[in-house]
């Protein structure tokens, strides 16, 4: 059984905010398998398919962000998920705006709903996919993430939520953390940057 939990804030003000990119993954995701989150429990959102022989879950909490932790560990703690078949996808301040990273663990870095994450499970030893939002020049980290999307880093965000969600569907299809990583570590979009001949 796996789970595929996308991070965000609910409710619609929240919507396009840069905080907001694990939920555009994950939404994404469950769109392309046919998935809609017709479930409540659990403190989330959530629908689920069986993919394969395994049944996977397509979550979003609704604690607000920094309490994500307590969504993931009741319905993984309820279906009993091995914490390595939780995949957490969620946007990353210090990584460049149109670049992923996947690790199969690690610390949370200065992103506080993994920060909830990691003490809720009690464990660093889970997969995690991080959608680059890095700013250019001085800013307030809470204005930041909390910021919409701006119209011209539109193309490098679509980018890198379609290589999440391409990494995320190879996981719960049981492709090896270390092949994935593999394939989409370091790809960068070709012509996003390119500016606009409108």
């Amino acid at each position: 059984m796996y789970i595929v939990a996308g991070l965000g804030n609910p409710g619609d003000k929240y919507l396009k905010n840069l905080h907001n990119l694990g939920f555009m993954a994950v939404e994404l995701l469950a769109e392309k398998n046919g998935v809609s989150f017709d479930k409540k429990g659990f403190k989330g959102l959530f629908g689920t398919k069986t993919i394969g022989s395994e049944k996977v879950i397509f979550l979003k909490p609704q604690t607000f962000m920094n309490l994500s932790g307590e969504c993931i560990r009741e319905i993984s703690a309820y279906f009993k998920v091995p914490n390595e078949n939780i995949l957490v996808i969620y946007d990353d301040i210090d990584i460049d705006i149109g670049s992923l990273r996947i690790r199969k663990n690690g610390s949370s870095g200065t992103h506080n709903g993994m920060r909830n994450i990691v003490k809720e499970l009690g464990t660093e030893n889970f997969p995690r996919v991080r959608i680059g939002t890095k700013p250019v020049g001085e800013y307030d980290i809470m204005s930041y993430v909390l910021s919409d999307v701006k119209k011209e880093d539109e193309p490098k965000f679509r980018f890198s939520v379609n290589e999440a969600v391409a990494a995320a569907n190879e996981f719960i299809r049981g492709k090896k953390i270390d092949d994935i990583m593999c394939a989409h570590n370091g790809a960068k979009p070709s012509n996003a940057a390119k500016p606009s001949q409108n």
